[in-house]
């Protein structure tokens, strides 16, 4: 069952680290996809079974499935809010916009000048998603949310959205991983890092790519992958060196909303 039903007026409400404005390449329902890269993740090869771990997800007929799709429709309604345009930023994970939204979380500018070590954990967390992720949405390949209508996005729709599977969301592994490990990192801002966690992943309903199941899924997968890359000793000594480095970062973000 799904912990809860976001409802419209609910959806609306930001966090406090949303920025006013919307980033370079996320402003105009602009294509923000991954990047070239000469960074690996810390796996070598998939070490969890997520198809296991997850289990499938809701078949369309049932409740559960009912209420994914009805949240699906009812957010349609946000087109245009200022929380569609916090999910066009989350969305962003690879131009700068949701680690933007991270850094305004923590207070702490999380830039390739300032605290790259903990930058790179992130970027090569994010890799490490794709490793874990991947292998459980081709094994259950859900049709995404927005295949077979012409319903409100906030992202440009694209043919790979036709074929890249929906459960888990990537992203929302993505974002849920990046704020379980800036958690630790950085405890005293538990609270808006996990809130932020969550609200990233509630974006990717609100943009109309993903269902709330698939969300749910992510969260799961990546609090198992960031548990299991507590065994590996690169990412290990990566943690400390990034501790040692916020210790000395004097940097915060600009352009963060106040509470």
């Amino acid at each position: 069952m799904i912990r809860h039903i976001l409802t419209a007026a609910a959806v609306l409400a930001l966090s406090a680290c949303a920025t006013a404005s919307t980033p370079d390449g996320a402003a105009g329902h602009a294509s923000v996809g991954p990047r070239e890269t000469k960074l690996t993740g810390y796996f070598g090869s998939n070490p969890l079974d997520g198809r296991a771990i997850l289990g499938p997800p809701p078949a369309a007929d049932s409740p559960h499935g009912k209420a994914d799709r009805a949240m699906f429709e009812d957010t349609r309604r946000l087109e245009g809010s200022t929380r569609w345009t916090a999910a066009i930023q989350d969305n962003d994970l690879w131009g700068g916009g949701a680690i933007k939204r991270f850094s305004c979380a923590m207070g702490v500018s999380l830039d390739a000048r300032q605290t790259p070590r903990t930058l790179r954990i992130l970027e090569r967390v994010e890799l490490d998603v794709r490793t874990v992720g991947t292998p459980a949405k081709d094994a259950y390949g859900r049709q995404r949310p927005l295949i077979g209508n012409d319903a409100p996005v906030c992202v440009p729709r694209e043919d790979w959205m036709k074929t890249n599977a929906s459960y888990p969301s990537g992203h929302a592994m993505t974002a849920w991983s990046w704020a379980l490990i800036l958690t630790e990192l950085a405890p005293a801002k538990a609270d808006p890092l996990l809130t932020l966690g969550r609200e990233s992943g509630e974006s990717r309903v609100i943009c109309g790519v993903h269902f709330i199941s698939d969300v749910e899924a992510g969260r799961t997968l990546a609090a198992g992958m960031v548990a299991r890359l507590h065994s590996d000793p690169t990412f290990m000594a990566d943690m400390a060196a990034a501790r040692r480095e916020l210790a000395g970062a004097k940097a915060v973000p600009q352009g963060c909303s106040a509470s």
